[in-house]
C-alpha cells in the first residue's frame, strides 16, 4: 500500500473525453490520455485491503492491489507482469468491461470507488509503447493438435494459453478477420481495431494459426473436425438475437443491431464506402429497441453516421441514481448509468412497450405503435391511455441474444444443449461429446468480456490437463460452468 492515506486525500478521477462535437465526426476513441501524475494518485487511493473484494468482484481474479500499488510506485515493468499473469488482453478489458471489480471496491461502501479499470488500461498502453508485450512462444511442443472454433474473447483466450502450453493450435473463424464481437460487433470509438490487430500478430509470432472464412459445420464437417484435432474448443458465442415478432415486423428498415453494427465496422477496415453502406443511420429517424450496451453502441454509430433523430426505448423502468437498499454492495448495483454515447445525444424512453411497426405505402417502416408500460407484481403491464406513435424510418434491434446457433456445427456433434439452449458442459467445461469443450457465451450465455476471457483461460487448462495429465496453466477460480443435462 503506497500512500496509507491516500483514499482520505483524493477524489476519483477519470480522463476527460474529446469534446462531443469533435469526436461525433470521427470514429477515434473517445477519451482523451490521462496524464501519469494522476493515475498515480489514483492508484494510491487503492487501500489494499485485508480481504481485497475486487478481486472476487473481477471474473479473472486480478490482483488489482498488486498492481495499484507497482504503479504508485513507479514499477510499470512489474504491474504488467502482474496483470497478465491472470488476463491475457487487459487492453480489451480496460476499454470495454464494465469493470465488476469497482462495483465490489470495499472503498465504494461510502465513497467513489478506486479507478481499477484506467489503472489497468493505462499499464497495458504504457506495455506496448514501451515494447514489453512480447511473443511467448512455448520451450516445449507437446505434438497435440487443438481446434478453437470462434475467435472472440474467450476462444483467443484459450488459444492463447493453449498455444503457451505448447500444443499445435488452429483458431477457425468464419468470418474474413479475426476477432468476433470485438471486431465486428464493437465500434471503433469504443476500441480502436489497432487494438486487435497487435494482439493477433502477438498470437501468430507464438505459434497460433488463424484460419478466416472458414464456417466449420460447412466448409469442415464435424466429423472432419474430431478427426483432425486431439481436442476441439467451442469458443462461437451466442449469436442468435433475441427478435420482436410483432405485427408490421416484415417492412423495410428494421434491423437487427448486428446487421448495423459491422458495416459500421467494415467501412472503417475500407471494405465499403459511405455512400454503399447497405444500412445507415444518415437523415434517418433511428429508434432503437433496447436499452443496454448494444443499443448505446447503435447510438453512438448513429450519431457519427448523420442520424437527423434517435430516441432508445427501455422495457424496464428507470434504474435510480444511487444504489437501492436492496442491492447492496458488493452486488453489481443497479442504477442509472450514462455512456459516452447518451453524453452525444438522442432521447432515452423508459418503461415503455412497441406493439406495433406501421409502414408507409412502399413496404418501409415509417412510425412505431408504442404505449407505456408499468412492472407490477413481476409483470408488464400495459398503462391504459399511454398510446402513442413515433415517426421513424430505421429501427434497430438491440435486445441481447438468445443462445448460440445450433443448426450446422452443433447439430452435427451432436452435444447436449441447457433449457436455454445453449451447450451443456461439465465443471471442467467438457461437453457430452469427448475430446469437445465449450467455453465464453456459446456455453455461458450472453454475458460480459471478462467472463469470455476467465472461460477461456479455465478452459484451456482443462483441456491441457486432459491432453496431459497435469497443467501449469493459470485458470481463474472458481470455474463457471453450466451442469450437462
Amino acid at each position: 500500500m503506497g500512500d496509507v492515506r491516500g483514499f482520505l486525500k483524493h477524489e476519483r478521477e477519470l480522463p476527460a473525453s474529446r469534446p462531443i462535437e469533435q469526436r461525433v465526426g470521427d470514429w477515434r476513441e473517445v477519451y482523451l490520455p490521462f496524464a501519469q501524475e494522476k493515475l498515480q494518485t489514483q492508484a494510491s487511493r487503492c487501500m489494499d485491503c485485508g480481504i481485497p473484494f475486487c478481486n472476487d468482484g473481477c471474473p479473472l481474479g486480478n490482483l488489482i492491489p498488486d498492481w495499484n500499488d507497482l504503479v504508485y510506485r513507479d514499477h510499470w515493468k512489474q504491474a504488467i507482469e502482474r496483470l497478465h499473469a491472470t488476463n491475457n488482453f487487459p487492453e480489451f478489458t480496460g476499454r470495454l468491461c464494465p469493470a465488476p471489480c469497482e462495483a465490489a471496491c470495499v472503498l465504494g461502501i461510502n465513497e467513489d470507488p478506486v479507478t481499477i479499470k484506467q489503472v489497468e488500461v493505462s499499464i497495458i498502453d504504457r506495455a506496448w509503447d514501451e515494447g514489453w508485450v512480447v511473443p511467448r512462444p512455448a520451450s516445449v511442443k507437446t505434438g497435440r493438435r487443438v481446434a478453437v472454433v470462434g475467435s472472440g474473447p474467450a476462444g483467443l483466450a484459450a488459444a492463447q494459453q493453449l498455444t503457451r502450453a505448447g500444443h499445435d493450435v488452429v483458431v477457425f473463424e468464419r468470418a474474413d478477420r479475426i476477432g468476433g464481437l470485438l471486431r465486428y460487433g464493437i465500434p471503433e470509438f469504443k476500441m480502436e481495431k489497432r487494438h486487435v490487430d497487435r494482439r493477433i500478430e502477438q498470437m501468430r509470432a507464438e505459434g497460433t494459426e488463424f484460419r478466416t472464412g472458414v464456417d466449420v459445420g460447412t466448409d469442415v464437417t464435424a466429423d472432419e473436425l474430431r478427426a483432425a484435432f486431439d481436442a476441439v474448443v467451442l469458443a462461437g458465442g451466442a449469436t442468435v438475437a433475441r427478435d420482436l415478432p410483432i405485427p408490421g415486423r416484415e417492412l423495410d428498415g428494421i434491423h437487427q443491431a448486428m446487421e448495423f453494427l459491422p458495416l459500421a465496422n467494415r467501412l472503417q477496415e475500407g471494405d465499403l464506402a459511405p455512400e454503399d453502406l447497405p444500412i445507415s443511420a444518415d437523415g434517418r429517424r433511428v429508434v432503437i429497441i433496447g436499452g443496454g450496451d448494444t443499443g448505446a453502441d447503435c447510438l453512438g454509430t448513429s450519431h457519427r453516421q448523420g442520424a437527423v433523430s434517435v430516441h432508445q426505448f427501455e422495457i424496464m423502468p428507470r434504474p435510480p441514481d444511487e444504489r437501492p437498499a436492496a442491492n447492496p454492495w458488493p452486488t453489481w448495483p443497479m442504477r442509472f448509468r450514462t455512456s459516452s454515447a447518451h453524453e452525444e445525444g438522442g432521447e432515452r424512453v423508459f418503461s415503455v412497450n412497441t406493439q406495433a411497426f406501421l409502414g408507409d405505402d412502399h413496404g418501409r417502416v415509417r412510425a412505431l405503435e408504442a404505449h407505456e408500460v408499468a412492472f407490477v407484481e413481476g409483470r408488464f403491464q400495459k398503462v391504459e391511455g399511454s398510446e402513442f406513435e413515433l415517426e421513424a424510418d430505421l429501427v434497430l434491434l438491440a435486445m441481447g441474444f438468445v443462445g448460440p446457433q445450433q443448426d450446422g456445427l452443433l447439430d452435427q456433434l451432436g452435444v447436449g444443449l441447457t433449457d436455454r439452449g445453449n451447450v451443456a458442459r461439465d465443471d471442467g467445461y467438457a461437453t457430452d461429446v469427448d475430446g469437445v469443450y465449450v467455453c465464453g457465451d456459446m456455453g455461458r450465455g450472453q454475458s460480459l468480456i471478462v467472463w469470455a476471457i476467465a472461460e477461456g483461460r479455465a478452459c484451456a487448462r482443462s483441456v491441457d490437463e486432459q491432453l496431459m495429465g497435469t497443467s501449469a496453466l493459470h485458470a481463474p477460480l472458481p470455474a463457471s460452468a453450466t451442469p450437462l443435462r
